[in-house]
């Protein structure tokens, strides 16, 4: 059965110096890089999630996370990234939430966050959860809870529960837009960009409102799709 000390050791048999040093100096955030590609992660976790039951591929994303290693993160996101996790997922969205006060990075922010969105999805009674987040001073996880929503802009169609998810996260949006860290704007922006897709109504409505408290950046971003 795979482990955390095996899986660790099959990363770091990967690791290529001159590339790890290259993401070091794009990531910006102080910790170990292997230089491995997405693709070959996909690999290894593909082979993991084979070998181990729900609980040992816990356990496995558990450790992985915690050696702090960039691609080990990756890859434990990557292990929790399922539509379905049978027999009971609260386990795994329990794991998920504990990462995201230690979000530091976007990369690793967002696979972890796309690992949420397929819980939140399984349950959006979840959303009453990741609402603290809004009101937190690590901007981070006020940014996932942006991230962890993006399944509720893709509707063409939505029901009125999917409606009301996205007014629901709409108004946290607008509780950003004087936030003016870039962070924060471009996540903003991102939500309304991909909402515009299939509700350009709504976005403009939002920004006929908000666009004037949004850094110019991030509003004209916004509306990039937007028919004209």
């Amino acid at each position: 059965m795979t482990t955390v000390k095996i899986a660790t050791a099959q990363l770091r048999a990967l690791a290529d110096p001159v590339k790890a040093s290259e993401m070091h100096k794009y990531h910006k955030v102080d910790r170990q890089y292997l230089g491995i590609a997405n693709p070959v992660i996909d690999e290894h976790v593909k082979a993991w999630r084979e070998d181990v039951d729900l609980e040992g591929r816990l356990a496995l994303a558990r450790g992985l996370w915690k050696g702090n290693i960039h691609e080990g993160r990756i890859a434990a996101a990557k292990l929790l990234t399922q539509a379905r996790i049978r027999p009971d997922d609260q386990a795994a969205w329990e794991l998920i939430k504990s990462w995201v006060p230690t979000f530091d990075a976007w990369a690793i922010a967002d696979q972890a966050s796309i690992a949420g969105q397929k819980r939140l999805v399984a349950d959006p009674s979840r959303l009453d959860e990741i609402e603290e987040w809004t009101k937190s001073h690590h901007m981070w996880s006020k940014r996932a809870a942006l991230v962890m929503t993006l399944p509720w802009t893709k509707q063409n169609h939505p029901k009125p529960d999917e409606i009301a998810v996205r007014e629901r996260v709409l108004g946290w949006a607008a509780s950003y837009v004087t936030d003016h860290d870039k962070v924060i704007q471009r996540a903003v922006a991102g939500w309304l960009r991909d909402l515009s897709k299939h509700d350009p109504v709504r976005v403009r409505a939002f920004l006929d409102i908000h666009a004037d408290a949004m850094k110019p950046s991030a509003a004209k971003e916004a509306a990039r799709m937007l028919p004209a």
